[in-house]
Parts: structure tokens; sequence; C-alpha cells
């Protein structure tokens, strides 16, 4: 098969299409054959040699696919050659093929093809993890999201709002505020030019958000914990922003708040079986019913992968950018 290859760290030009070996099913394990996969900032952190795979998984990028099973390993019930699947991966999608523990594989929901499912694994299992899982956004909480225009952001909208939460998020354009408007934000906040600690503090009557998801790190560490309501918790899930910063512990303290921060790639096969198996019985089922849709900004042939994180570097796509493993080049 193809698959895009990293032999050195360096700019968009360091990924390259090549032939490597085709996977091979290992028992509990399916072999995807991939028509997309979503592109993640992650994928350009690994390309500039800081974020590299965990033991095991494909040295290749790519995050999440959606395609057709092709091949099913030993101790692998369920599934079988044909049928329609997503997938959260821990590397490898940027490639033809992929191998994928089978508690990692979703099927495209209803109404979908491979290629929009391939935009949902990896947001729709972060977000729902941190913001859900781990932080316990309720009904009639407050739910501030950094980048509201990004894949995360897009989703973390969504799904708040169809959990009867109200959310406030931030970004850096008209046109993308619109778009997060659209989608079903109550607050946009442009962060280019206003204060997100004050939009959100008389947005909540002085209360603050109860739940902030945060990709900047250090950079809104300070703010963010201004931001949060008494109580609040703080999910930081990016380091766009650094990942050294100062820490108000007496703030902290006087709000009774909590800072959180987690990635999802390194996290054992059992547990993302988990996070996969929640997110496929409370969020596909409003994917389906359209209440939640997959935001797709742009597709590009897998042989253009160096074009797509051009893309994502610029920070002018709202939603996700896609690979199309079918036009590989």
């Amino acid at each position: 098969m193809r698959a895009i290859v990293i032999d050195q760290p360096g700019g968009p030009e360091a990924l390259q299409l090549k032939e490597v070996p085709d996977p091979v099913a290992g028992p509990g394990e399916l072999v995807i054959r991939i028509d997309a996969a979503g592109v993640n900032r992650a994928d350009i952190m690994q390309r500039l040699g800081f974020y590299p795979p965990p033991a095991g998984a494909p040295p290749y990028p790519g995050l999440e696919c959606g395609g057709t099973v092709a091949a099913v390993g030993q101790q692998v019930a369920g599934w079988g050659p044909g049928d329609q699947v997503c997938a959260l991966l821990a590397g490898g999608g940027y490639a033809e093929q992929v191998a994928v523990p089978a508690v990692q594989v979703l099927p495209v929901p209803a109404g979908l093809s491979a290629t929009e499912a391939a935009a949902l694994p990896e947001v729709a299992c972060t977000v729902y993890a941190n913001v859900f899982m781990r932080a316990g956004l309720a009904a009639g909480q407050t739910l501030l999201v950094h980048g509201g225009a990004s894949g995360i952001g897009t989703m973390a909208i969504q799904l708040a709002r169809a959990f009867g939460a109200r959310v406030a998020c931030t970004a850096g354009s008209a046109d993308k505020l619109d778009r997060c408007l659209e989608l079903g934000a109550d607050l946009a906040i442009n962060y280019r030019d206003e204060d997100f600690v004050a939009a959100v503090t008389e947005f909540t009557d002085g209360r603050g958000a109860d739940v902030i998801l945060d990709i900047m790190g250090a950079a809104y560490l300070p703010r963010n914990i201004e931001a949060l309501a008494t109580g609040g918790r703080l999910e930081v899930i990016g380091l766009q922003g650094g990942g050294r910063g100062e820490l108000d512990l007496g703030l902290l303290m006087r709000k009774r708040a909590t800072v959180q921060s987690a990635s999802l790639r390194a996290r054992p096969v059992q547990e993302k079986g988990a996070v996969v198996a929640a997110v496929h019985e409370h969020v596909w089922p409003l994917i389906e019913t359209g209440q939640i849709r997959a935001v797709v900004d742009t597709i590009v042939p897998l042989a253009d992968a160096s074009r797509a994180h051009r893309l994502m570097e610029e920070s002018g796509h709202v939603g996700k950018i896609l690979l199309d493993a079918g036009r590989a080049g």
C-alpha cells in the first residue's frame, strides 16, 4: 500500500507518499481500507518531531479514518469484510489501509458516507471524553470553547447544545464567529479584539463558565481560571500557546475549581475502547437524527498531504480538513 511517510521532521514538504508494507490484522484487530482520514493539529506536531506515535502504533500520521473493513483478525466479533466503518487511531490514518483494535471502530452513521464519517472519531471522542465524561457538563451549565471554528470546536458547540448546555466560544474572524453561531453557539467572541473573560462574565451574569475546553495551554491559563465559575472545570487538550504557565493557586482554591489535562492518543486500548463505546451510545444517535453533523471544510488528495497541513497551519478553515485516500495520486 501507499502511506505518508515522515523520514525527517520538518515542514509540510516532509510528508512524502511512499510504498510501505500492508498492515496485518492481529488478534482483536481489523484492517480498514481507507476512503478518507482526518487531519488534526497532532499530525502537525508529529511532522515537526514533537509528538511521536505511542509504542506499537503505525509510524504514519493520522488519528481517525473512514472506510471499509478489508480483513478481520482472530477474537473479533461483530465485524466482517465489507462493513462501512470509521475508527479512532493511534496513528496510520494517512495511508490506504490501517490495522486498528476492533474496540476503537464505529459504524458509519446512517445517512453519511465513509468519507464524511472520517471527520468524526477524533473530535467526537475528544469532546465527549473531556467535556462530559471528565468535566461532567450538565444541562443548564455554560461551556466555553476556545477555537470554536476548529474541528474540535464545531463538535463541542453542537454536542453541548444537544445536551442542553449554553455555549460561548472564541474565534479569530467575523466569518468564523458567524459559523459558530450557526452551529448553535450562544455567544461568539473575537479573541483578537475582545476580552473573553469579560465577555463570559457578562454573559453568565458574573458567574463564569462551568467548563472550559482549552486548546491554548499556557497562554490562556491565568485568564481561563478567571473565567471559571465557582466549582468550574478547566480541560486543557492542546498546547498551541505553550506548555508552561503560572497558575494562581489562591484563586483556584477560592473558586474550588479544577484544572485537568489529557491526551487521547496515548491511552491504553481498553480506555479508548470505553470512550468509543460511550460515543457510540450517546453521540451517534444525535448524528443519525441530524442534530449533530460532520463539518467538513476541505478534502485534499492523500498525495497532497503537505497542502492539507499548510491549510491547517494557515487556520482559515472551519471544521475538518480531510485526506482522500481514494485519490492517493
